[in-house]
C-alpha cells in the first residue's frame, strides 16, 4: 500500500485542511502564523489536534513540512480497517528488537504500517501482555491511527477503538 506522502510539488496547506503529521497523528490546520523563534521569523502551521485536543506547531517550509500530508478519504479509512481484520503477530520474542521494528513503522507516516503496529501491540497485550514501553507504544500508535480515522470518517473515537477492539477480541478468540 502506498499513500502520498509529503508536500513534493511545494504547496502549501490551507487553514481548515486536514493533514497527518507523522508521530502526531491527523489534525486540523487551525492557522498559519508568523513565529519568531531563536531569533528567525518564519511561518508556522498550527495544528489542532481533535483526538486530545492539543496543538502542534511547526514551520511550513522544510523537514517537517514536507513529512505532512493530506489525510485520507473514507473509502481509504474502510480500507484501513479492513487491513486491520488481516491477522499478523511478530516473529521475534525479543522486546527491544520489536519495540525498534515498530518504530521505524510509526515514524514513516504510512497509515497501514501503524496500523499494523496497533493491531500487533493490541493482540499481544490481549494474549501475553507488554511491557510498559510497549504499553506507551501502543497508545500513541493508536492516537495516531484512530485520529486519521476519525477525522476521515467523522465517527468519534470511541466508535473507532470500539471496532478495533472488537476485530482483535473476534481474532483471539478463534484463536487465529
Amino acid at each position: 500500500f502506498c499513500l502520498e506522502q509529503g508536500r513534493g510539488s511545494g504547496r502549501m496547506y490551507n487553514i481548515g485542511d486536514k493533514v497527518a503529521y507523522p508521530m502526531h497523528g491527523a489534525g486540523i490546520i487551525e492557522a498559519i502564523e508568523e513565529r519568531e523563534v531563536l531569533g528567525e521569523v518564519n511561518e508556522y502551521y498550527v495544528l489542532r489536534m481533535p483526538y486530545d485536543d492539543m496543538k502542534v506547531m511547526f514551520p511550513t517550509s522544510g523537514v517537517a513540512a514536507d513529512s505532512i500530508r493530506n489525510i485520507i478519504d473514507t473509502e481509504e479509512a474502510d480500507r484501513v480497517i479492513e487491513y486491520f481484520k488481516e491477522f499478523f503477530e511478530t516473529n521475534t520474542d525479543n522486546w527491544n528488537k520489536r519495540y525498534r521494528e515498530n518504530s521505524m513503522h510509526i515514524k514513516s507516516g504510512n497509515i497501514y504500517e501503524t496500523a499494523q503496529v496497533v493491531k500487533m501491540l493490541m493482540y499481544r497485550d490481549k494474549s501475553k501482555g507488554l511491557s510498559s514501553g510497549e504499553r506507551k507504544m501502543l497508545a500513541s500508535a493508536k492516537q495516531i491511527m484512530i485520529s486519521e480515522i476519525v477525522l476521515s470518517k467523522g465517527q468519534s473515537q470511541k466508535e473507532i477503538e470500539d471496532i478495533l477492539t472488537e476485530i482483535v477480541m473476534s481474532q483471539i478468540e478463534e484463536g487465529a
